[in-house]
């Protein structure tokens, strides 16, 4: 069981959710996120005031998967994410789970994360 973390840009959620569901992975967990990678600050003016953004909107998307989903997961994430010659498409991390429970029936290990 592993747990892939995923930070990507916000537009590219739909169609990464779509090969995520074509590739029969249908639990996730999306959330918004701030954060700062080699992209350089830039200054906005909003009501005649002006304002230096250092930290852009990310999603955060999170995926708990049996080994044999792994690979599908990261390769639906990035054949959406990846972009000849684009800095900043974001990152995937993989963490390995201990333990996995269903809290309704009390299922642990693969067949929870189901």
């Amino acid at each position: 069981m592993k747990l892939i973390i995923a930070i990507i840009q916000p537009e590219e959620l739909p169609e990464i959710k779509e090969e995520l569901l074509k590739n029969k992975i249908h639990k996730f967990t999306v959330s918004a996120a701030r954060g700062q990678g080699k992209e350089l600050p830039f200054t906005e003016v909003y009501r005649g005031i002006s304002h230096e953004i250092t930290l852009l909107k990310k999603i955060r998307l999170e995926i708990a998967v049996n080994d044999d989903f792994v690979d599908s997961a990261v390769e639906a994430i990035c054949s959406v994410a990846r972009k000849d010659g684009d800095k900043g498409r974001g990152k995937i991390f993989i963490i390995p789970i201990e333990q996995c429970i269903r809290i309704r029936t009390n299922e642990r290990g693969e067949k929870a994360i189901g």
